[in-house]
């Protein structure tokens, strides 16, 4: 399977000139024969850090951009994945769309999402193309070992997950090595590709007005032994693919490390958690 990363700048308030990135994207990996093409969190809207912004730009799945972006991607083969600040029911939530040939197969919510404003996802999709099931997570969702392994005891054999990342200098180079750490024990504990869209800032960041940061990109896709089959450059927008083998199957304990442990130790993981939120 033939999977790409569109690593690029959002504005946020600009509906059209993201939408029109997109589009250009699809264009290339049409070009490239993709199978699944995945673009950063938020991206179409843009990630903003105040509810007034977030709402403003915000939509609806039956909305009038959501119709202009199926109408825009339906020439295209690929799959794609795009996030926006979703409004549903009255509420906001950091949604991911998966999208083929100008139909939304399913979206997928955050379920740890960082903004007080954004409800949390509790439901866990998976999805299909040509015969593989994947998943999808969002930015901080891959630091935490349930919701991949969720998706993985579905059959996901691939996990995208869209990001945006603004940090400040000081704590750059230990959020750099701990969001690697991160996928990497998600791809290798549930034997699984895992796939980082990220942002990057170009210019000026237009959404977060509470900090200074940057935002460095740094997408790549990990495949199950650890391995960093390709990534971006950083600090700049990017594209890049890779052929993955999705044949891999972990056979430890003729069911996989990931539901083996469930199986062994989840009534004593469960047991301890007790304890200690009783303390």
């Amino acid at each position: 399977m033939r999977v790409g990363v569109c690593q690029l700048h959002s504005t946020v308030g600009d509906f059209d000139g993201n939408l029109a990135k997109v589009v250009s994207g699809l264009e290339r990996a049409q070009r490239d024969r993709l199978d699944i093409l995945c673009f950063p969190e938020c991206y179409l809207t843009g990630y903003s850090d105040t509810a007034e912004a977030a709402r403003a730009g915000a939509f609806a799945l039956d909305s009038p951009q959501m119709m202009k972006i199926l109408d825009k991607s339906t020439r295209f083969d690929s799959t794609f994945v795009d996030g926006f600040n979703e409004v549903r029911d009255g509420d906001l939530y950091n949604t991911a769309a998966v999208v083929h040939k100008g139909h939304v197969l399913g979206t997928y919510s955050k379920c740890t999402a960082y903004m007080p404003f954004h409800k949390q996802g509790r439901t866990f999709p998976v999805f299909e193309r040509a015969g593989v099931r994947f998943g999808v997570v969002i930015c901080s969702d891959g630091g935490y070992i349930e919701p991949a392994r969720i998706l993985a005891t579905k059959g996901a054999k691939l996990i995208l997950a869209p990001h945006y990342n603004y940090i400040g200098a000081a704590g750059l180079l230990g959020h750099f090595t701990t969001v690697r750490a991160d996928h990497t024990a998600r791809a290798v504990e549930n034997g699984i590709h895992f796939v980082r869209a990220n942002s990057v800032t170009v210019g000026k960041e237009t959404g977060i007005t509470r900090s200074e940061g940057v935002g460095y990109g740094d997408s790549y896709i990990i495949d199950p032994h650890g391995e960093v089959l390709v990534r971006s450059r950083r600090h700049v927008e990017d594209y890049f693919f890779a052929d993955l083998d999705l044949t891999y199957a972990d056979k430890n304990w003729g069911v996989g490390r990931s539901l083996f442990s469930h199986r062994e130790f989840g009534k004593y993981l469960s047991e301890a958690a007790s304890e200690a939120l009783k303390k």
